[in-house]
């Protein structure tokens, strides 16, 4: 399942007439900030030259009449929640496509902000939260809620900005809730650990920060991200995440806790020799705009266990990424 017209209005009421708010697919808008990095590699297929794909896919639309589908999480019954970045509505949808509003959030984004990321409790049939990255007029927070209850704060403090907020959460295999956020448009951020932008943070469900994380009372697990807008793990628990860059490259990057990646001094790869992790593949921002990410890891299409699939803003494609063992990318290639 994915989502397709994020950055458009698609319908719906009240939607027909209106300006919706922008999604990045690119980085024009703070090309005063240059950083290095040639993106060069030795890797297959990972500089931006897919293979033509062998493999027919077929698309069929699900829903439509969505405002700005931002996100989606899958309940245990198999129901997918998802949000609305600009409407703040969750919408609860079954197989067949029908959707119906179960909560609505308060945010107070403009441009990129607003109701983000959503992802559902490990133990929801439990305890029945439901978790949300949201954006207020002060900051981008992390919330968690029960459907019809009021939203608590979870997580509070990350920049906000009418654009770069990041806003994946996902849960990880360990338990903990991992939460991607984006530079809010100062590059100082995220070389900074005392911030909370351009980085990967990973917390309790109940907000607090776990004991073995990276840094000592720190949610931040991996630092130096310019706006992270994927999670996914293979089987191993190995975390990979998708990366808008700015005006050069865009990139998925192997994360290890306590790492550095290298914005706003590396744009891409070229950053080993000073101390920064590479990203595993790039791609020019004139054919990404990387979004959405998942490893296929329960055997549902047996020839492509173990595969990355990155859903792209450019073109409303999809990639599909070969790793081996080690996670270097052997084969790439655009499936739409």
């Amino acid at each position: 399942m994915a989502l397709s017209g994020c950055g458009t209005s698609t319908g719906g009421s009240g939607a027909e007439g209106e300006d919706p708010r922008p999604i990045e697919t690119g980085g024009a808008e703070d090309t005063e900030n240059t950083a290095s990095g040639d993106g060069t590699t030795t890797g297959s297929g990972t500089t931006g030259n897919e293979r033509p794909s062998s493999t027919r896919v077929e698309v069929s639309t699900l829903a439509t009449d969505l405002r700005v589908p931002w996100s989606f999480a899958f309940l245990p019954d198999g129901d997918a929640l998802v949000t609305e970045r600009d409407s703040g509505r969750i919408l609860r949808m079954g197989p067949s496509g029908e959707a119906r509003e179960v909560q609505t959030l308060p945010e107070g984004g403009v441009g990129e902000g607003g109701l983000l990321g959503v992802a559902v409790s490990p133990r929801y049939e439990r305890d029945r939260y439901v978790y949300a990255y949201t954006t207020t007029e002060t900051d981008n927070r992390v919330v968690r809620f029960r459907i019809g209850e009021d939203p608590q704060p979870v997580l509070t403090g990350i920049p906000v900005n009418s654009y770069h907020n990041g806003g994946r959460i996902e849960f990880g295999p360990d338990g903990m809730l991992y939460v991607t956020t984006g530079d809010a448009g100062d590059t100082a951020n995220s070389q900074d650990r005392g911030s909370l932008g351009g980085k990967i943070l990973r917390i309790s469900p109940d907000g607090s920060v776990p004991e073995d994380n990276p840094f000592p009372n720190s949610p931040v697990y991996s630092f130096g991200h310019r706006n992270v807008q994927g999670l996914a793990w293979d089987a191993e628990g190995h975390l990979f995440a998708s990366e808008f860059g700015q005006n050069t490259w865009d990139e998925t990057n192997r994360i290890e806790a306590g790492e550095n990646y290298g914005w706003p001094e590396v744009e891409g790869e070229g950053g080993e020799d000073r101390g920064f992790v590479d990203p595993i593949t790039v791609w020019p921002t004139s054919e990404a705009s990387p979004s959405g990410a998942e490893i296929l890891v329960d055997g549902a299409i047996p020839q492509w266990e173990g595969d990355l699939f990155v859903t792209a803003l450019r073109g409303e494609s999809l990639w599909r990424l070969e790793m081996d063992d080690r996670g270097t990318v052997t084969d790439r290639e655009r499936l739409l």
